[in-house]
Order: structure tokens, then sequence, then C-alpha cells
């Protein structure tokens, strides 16, 4: 079942998490809310629960594991990318199957991110993709 929550504090990157390892999201959740540039509005444990806190919520990012019951992270990266192409999209996985990495790029991820790898620089990796996704977008309306 998704979770959500709203922040009223000072405007921060509202993220999106996804991923159904219950101990490894609260160990994220604890993470991203501990950065003060970020907030967690959502949690989803499937794919499709993914699709739709994205789709209710409209967050500026989304941190989603590629393996996923229900839909598969790939697959609903390639939907969120469609239906919401300014959101800054992250795929997690524990797997480094090259083939896998590079079907959640060809999907529309903005990055793809060792699970071990994420904990220690997820402030930046966020930031970093969401402003880049932003300027892309802006540029795209003035054109």
């Amino acid at each position: 079942m998704a979770e959500l929550r709203r922040s009223t504090a000072e405007p921060r990157t509202e993220v999106v998490l996804a991923d159904d390892a219950g101990g490894f999201v609260e160990a994220l959740r604890t993470v991203v809310d501990e950065q003060p540039i970020l907030s967690v509005v959502g949690v989803a444990a499937d794919g499709l629960d993914a699709i739709e806190l994205v789709d209710e919520l409209d967050p500026h990012a989304v941190l989603i594991d590629l393996h996923m019951p229900l839909l598969d992270g790939v697959s609903a990266v390639a939907r969120m990318r469609s239906d919401h192409p300014e959101l800054c999209v992250i795929a997690m996985t524990g797997d480094c199957a090259p083939e896998l990495h590079r079907a959640v790029s060809e999907a529309g991820a903005d990055a793809v991110l060792m699970k071990e790898e994420l904990l220690s620089d997820l402030a930046r990796h966020v930031v970093a993709a969401h402003r880049d996704r932003l300027a892309v977008s802006q540029y795209a309306a003035y054109q």
C-alpha cells in the first residue's frame, strides 16, 4: 500500500521512494529526510503504486528499484518518463548487470545507481539530476 506525506515547511525537492525491501526503504527514507533540501512525500512498494503516486503527487524526483513486484522498475520508469518528462528519475539496484542498466537508461532514467553507493551520495545525485532535468525542460519550453 502506498504511503503519502506532504510537508508544509519551506520548499524542498519532493521525492517518492519505490522499493519493495522495507528495511532498505526505511534506511533510505531516513537518509533523505536528514537532507535539508530533500523531502520524502510518498513511498510505494511496487511499480504500479510508484506510477500512481507520481501521478497523484507530482513530485520533483522518484527513486525506484529495478526489481519490483507487479511492474518492474524499467517498465515503471518508461511510463513515468512518458507521462512526466520533467520528473527526475533515479533507478536503484543491487544488480550490476550492464544490460539492465542500459535498459533503464534507454527507458528514461536520469541515473542508475547501485544501492550501496546511493545512500552515501544521495543528496548530490538527486539535486544534480533534478537540476539537469529542469534545465532541459525550461530550454524546451522556450524553443
